[in-house]
């Protein structure tokens, strides 16, 4: 089974490559898993997981999940993450996490797609988005290939900053920086609730029409991301900045 968790849009476009190429490979949705309180769907043989990289490890709601639904029978895991630059020293928490809840660990590989970090980064227009979606597309194949052949993906070699990255600056990540306080609505919202319905946590509520923010984010910019009349903002990094959308 192919597992997506995607906000934006980037794992979910590589997750639909994948499905592409391994038809027999069912797909699951981990948004609505987790907005719905769902279990997970387990398979005994194959189990590939496609997300993003919040600094420079899988996202915690995500690794919350597969711990939920343990323990599994030592099925296969891959590991797909797509990233703005590095996953850092992501393998070594996921080989952990397998450990854990009895997975076999079968590695885990990052791709580089564009920027959609809008809280702290800014996104590409879409004509860079999609040359740097393109120039992730033999890299993606190499990896749906490893993943055919059950073989481990390829691990690169660990900086000391790597660990740093995914070790220190991953919890302080977490500590510091996850809040959604700096999210507020404009007067041009249209009462659409599309914030809402998006969110994973459900942590974006219409009250008197407008979205609100129960203080359990994510920082996934679903909400942020995917109004349709650019409405919602954070803070003053977002203003007048595009939002983003995998161009393809």
């Amino acid at each position: 089974m192919i597992y997506c968790f995607s906000g934006t849009g980037n794992s979910r476009y590589i997750a639909k490559r994948i499905s592409a190429q391994m038809p027999n490979e069912k797909s699951v949705d981990l948004n609505e898993i987790i907005k719905n309180r769902n279990s997970l769907k387990k398979d005994n043989s194959l189990m590939i997981f496609v997300t993003p990289t919040y600094a420079w490890r899988i996202p915690k709601i995500v690794e919350k999940l597969i711990r939920e639904n343990a323990p599994y029978d030592n099925a296969d895991a891959y590991f797909v993450m797509s990233c703005g630059g590095e996953i850092a020293h992501a393998g070594k928490y996921l080989k952990l996490l397998c450990d854990d809840v009895g997975l076999n660990y079968k590695g885990a590989a990052g791709i580089v797609m564009p920027e959609n970090y809008i809280a702290m980064f800014s996104a590409p227009d879409s004509d860079k988005a999609l040359k740097i979606v393109d120039a992730s597309e033999k890299n993606i194949d190499s990896i749906i290939e490893a993943i055919k052949s059950s073989a481990d993906l390829p691990q690169p070699k660990i900086s000391l900053v790597d660990k740093l990255y995914s070790g220190i600056v991953n919890n302080a990540f977490y500590s510091f920086f996850v809040k959604d306080k700096s999210f507020y609505v404009k007067d041009n919202c249209i009462s659409c609730k599309r914030c809402e319905q998006l969110c994973p946590l459900n942590n974006v509520k219409i009250i008197d029409g407008k979205p609100t923010w129960q203080g359990n984010c994510t920082h996934c910019m679903a909400c942020i991301c995917s109004c349709p009349v650019s409405a919602i903002e954070y803070g003053k990094k977002s203003v007048d900045q595009p939002r983003y959308h995998c161009p393809k």
